[in-house]
């Protein structure tokens, strides 16, 4: 009984005194990912390996255009870092999505939207790689998110449409080979955000 009367008072809490970014306006966000990068190949020979997750981050700043039905174009710096047996990959980028969104019940939202990105950085164990294929790239997010007043969080989930290796000779390995691995980002973001 306590407990259903604790989740009723907070939920008339929230939607008494919680208003959404629902203004137009600028901000400032930042956060984490959750991400992955594609499969890394050793050599022509070799099988793929796929990689494990690690903790990124990024920030940024975002415009919001409208109330219930919303576009909210970001420019966000991002960092991500892929896990492999042999070492790890990690990529810097500018990303620029453009979010068309939906909000309801004051304080909830849905939103998606493609995502231009601009490597900036990338290195394999302390290789620089130089040659990625494409260094500009199509993604998609969507996600969901929820606002108090100024503060929003959001969960969205980022992947690259298309394949985009990026290829380096690897000296840490014996015979010395050519490498290669997809750049394309596949990862959760957890974002906090600010708008003034």
């Amino acid at each position: 009984m306590k407990k259903a009367l604790f989740i009723s008072l907070v939920c008339l809490l929230f939607t008494t005194y919680s208003q959404a970014q629902n203004k137009t306006g600028f901000g400032f966000k930042g956060g984490v990912n959750y991400n992955a990068n594609g499969d890394y190949f050793e050599s022509v020979s070799s099988n793929a390996e796929h990689p494990d997750r690690n903790i990124g981050y990024h920030f940024g700043v975002f415009a919001k255009f409208g109330g219930k039905i919303y576009i909210k174009p970001e420019l966000v710096y991002t960092n991500t870092k892929s896990d492999y047996s042999t070492g790890t990959f990690q990529m810097q980028k500018l990303d620029a999505p453009i979010l068309a969104g939906l909000r309801f019940f004051h304080m909830f939202n849905v939103f998606a939207g493609p995502s231009f990105q601009y490597i900036l950085d990338s290195e394999f164990d302390g290789i620089n790689i130089s040659n990625v294929k494409n260094d500009f790239t199509v993604g998609l997010n969507f996600g969901v998110g929820v606002s108090f007043k100024s503060i929003g969080i959001d969960l969205r989930y980022e992947r690259g449409f298309s394949d985009n290796e990026a290829s380096f000779i690897n000296n840490n390995v014996t015979p010395v080979t050519e490498s290669r691995i997809d750049t394309r980002p596949d990862q959760l973001i957890l974002s906090l955000s600010f708008i003034l």
